[in-house]
């Protein structure tokens, strides 16, 4: 993009972006007078913008620099930019402030996230604001509030085919309430997460209407195609998402008469970031969503948003770039916010969209697939050999680790970890669908396919927590043994997410053991998506205490789940080892145990897991080499461990192991 000058010399880009920004500033005297934004503010927002605007300029030019139109964009996202500051709550840009003196508050052991729906778990967002005194005793400081926006009749994707972004489902409130219930968690300490869905529209959006209707300035938002011939081209080398639901990426629309991109239903329509009109578009629906209080957005489908003829269009090099240009405008007017990456592809791919400059946060769903692994195997070489080399992050940034939420499990390892430690990742993959649908021998599991293609034998796996680490099968069986089995190991498995270094996340209903809830398939607009068994609605008479007749515990097992849930969060907030990132295997010579230490600002921790329904111990001194010191104590179970004695582990035992 950079030419050369009459003398020979390089264009230089930095000189072009300055350049540009002294044309510009003028231009935004008209958004602070009708703001009327004190000076001090006004400051604040000119310092930030000199400080991202070369690098934002760097990447709009070369996303955009070609178009007719780029200087008209490129000034009208400095506008909004800079409308966005001056509209943003007070009590907004404190906190703004306070994160920009402490950018890696969210690496802190006392960050704990739990997910929900609120038409499921609370009803209504008037009935959420009266859980938050239940999210603070359960421990969060983190609450992802499922897609709550007003979305088309019938099939929505499970709401995420938005209608309106500025408008939550009327089933559920208003924005007004969104406000609210955004204003009494911050009061809470507990940070609010939002889905944003930006990848495409619904069908009934006004943006889309508009272009059902021809306008041509909106059928230019999307990806719009008279007939075949180019899809046809696109068709060669795109792959097909949900193959046993629909075939191709591209719907026939009666009305006008024309083919649309709509890569995952018929009724998503895919955005076309080529045009910077898309771009400043959503940067509007951003910063709006920002203002109304979200602390952090997940970034819906982030691999697909850039699209080039002859590619797979999926994790582009300028998909990259519009997140990194979104981020630097989130820094310039909305400093608090942070972005969260949902890319479920390679996890070479995944680690890629982050970043202090891109995602600070991302899901982690080869950790959640792999924990899952060793449960079904009972072994953690896999687990051992992708975490040699997956769990590193860039500084300023988190990963955040979850074991089930709204979406499938899919089997998402490297089949070259497998093929490393002598597995066939192809044959592992049929293995764990097996075994989590319970067609293994011994299985434990009571998961159900999802998208399951009986052609080329992929599948993924629907199913709550509970139900796939063999508490339904328990109960159903009326087995004492199994039932403490799979309380065990559903407890292993919180005390991994909590203690390996991250964000922990929680599906909210885990906490109490929820099994699957078959009655989806009553609802129509459900019944085609096995998703939904997964999603059941909370039942708040949980919170009286139940019987269910273990011998060994203590009261029920829905109550025993959800204290020994709340342990662990409350003991992870009281342990400084387990912020940040940083985490060491340690090799346990145990093929059923894993190993790993947490060490931060001169804080240790060693956590072990036992994968095995079996007791398992390790050689004592790895603890002493690893620890530095002679004695550790459990901070779960209060005892001592003395590295002379090799370590007993009861079956799925967790120990996290303190020097004393």
């Amino acid at each position: 993009m950079i030419g050369s000058s009459d003398n020979g010399k390089p264009d230089g880009m930095d000189f072009k972006a300055d350049l540009t920004l002294e044309r510009l500033e003028p231009r935004l005297e008209e958004v602070w007078r009708e703001s009327k934004i004190d000076e001090a503010a006004r400051r604040e927002f000119e310092q930030r913008l000199r400080a991202h605007w070369r690098p934002l300029f760097h990447i709009l030019f070369q996303l955009y620099g070609t178009r007719y139109d780029f200087f008209y964009h490129i000034e009208r996202i400095l506008q909004t930019a800079a409308r966005a500051w001056s509209e943003r709550p007070d009590e907004l840009r404190a906190l703004d402030r306070r994160r920009i003196n402490e950018p890696d508050w969210f690496q802190s052991q006392k960050i704990v996230g739990g997910a929900l729906y609120v038409d499921l778990f609370s009803e209504n967002l008037v009935r959420a604001r009266e859980h938050v005194r239940y999210f603070e005793q359960l421990g969060l400081t983190y609450l992802h509030l499922m897609p709550l926006f007003a979305v088309r009749p019938g099939n929505n994707d499970g709401g995420y085919a938005i209608s309106n972004y500025r408008s939550v489902d009327p089933r559920l409130g208003t924005i007004d309430d969104l406000r609210l219930l955004a204003s009494d968690l911050r009061k809470a300490g507990i940070c609010l997460v939002l889905d944003f869905v930006f990848n495409h529209t619904a069908d009934d959006h006004d943006w889309a209407q508009r272009a059902q209707a021809g306008d041509r300035e909106y059928q230019e938002f999307y990806y719009i195609f008279p007939d075949r011939s180019v899809p046809e081209q696109y068709e060669r080398t795109l792959r097909e998402i949900f193959p046993t639901v629909r075939r191709g990426n591209f719907t026939w629309h009666d009305g006008m008469e024309q083919w649309v991109w709509t890569t995952f239903n018929s009724f998503q329509w895919h955005l076309n970031y080529v045009n910077p009109a898309v771009f400043r578009s959503m940067l509007e629906e951003m910063f709006f969503l920002a203002n109304v209080g979200v602390d952090i957005l997940r970034l819906d489908a982030v691999a697909f948003i850039w699209k080039r003829m002859g590619t797979g269009c999926e994790n582009l090099p300028e998909a990259h770039l519009l997140i990194q240009a979104y981020n630097h405008l989130a820094r310039i007017s909305t400093p608090g916010l942070l972005f969260k990456s949902e890319a479920i592809v390679h996890p070479d791919e995944v680690v890629k969209y982050i970043g202090p400059h891109e995602c600070q946060l991302s899901y982690n769903p080869t950790l959640m697939a792999l924990l899952w692994e060793s449960l079904a195997t009972r072994k953690v070489g896999l687990i051992t050999q992708t975490l040699r080399h997956y769990h590193h992050l860039p500084e300023h940034t988190a990963w955040v680790n979850y074991l089930r939420c709204h979406d499938d499990i899919g089997w998402t390892f490297d089949d070259q970890d497998a093929a490393a430690i002598g597995i066939s990742g192809f044959h592992h993959r049929q293995f764990l669908n097996d075994f989590y649908t319970g067609q293994f021998p011994g299985s434990f599991a009571r998961g159900i396919p999802f998208q399951e293609n009986l052609k080329t034998g992929d599948m993924r796996i629907s199913g709550t927590m509970a139900s796939l680490a063999g508490l339904e099968q328990a109960i159903e069986e009326d087995n004492e043994e199994k039932k403490e089995l799979a309380i065990r190991r559903m407890i292993l498995l919180h005390g991994i997410t909590l203690s390996i270094g991250g964000i922990p996340l929680l599906y909210l209903g885990e906490e109490w053991g929820m099994l699957n809830d078959y009655e989806f398939v009553t609802d129509p607009a459900k019944a085609g998506d096995s998703r939904w068994i997964h999603r059941p609605k909370m039942q708040w008479d949980y919170l009286e205490e139940l019987d269910d007749h273990i011998e060994s515990g203590n009261g029920s097992i829905r109550s025993r789940i959800y204290m020994a849930t709340r342990k662990l969060i409350s003991l992870r907030k009281t342990l400084p080892s387990l912020s940040g990132q940083t985490m060491e295997l340690i090799s346990t010579a145990n093929e059923h145990v894993l190993g790993y230490l947490r060490v931060f600002e001169g804080n240790r921790l060693i956590v072990l897991a036992n994968f095995s329904e079996h007791p398992q111990s390790i050689e004592g001194n790895k603890l002493r080499t690893a620890g530095l010191r002679r004695f550790f104590e459990d901070v779960i179970e209060t005892r001592t461990f003395v590295p002379a004695e090799p370590p007993h582990m009861e079956p799925y035992q967790n120990p996290w192991l303190k020097r004393v």
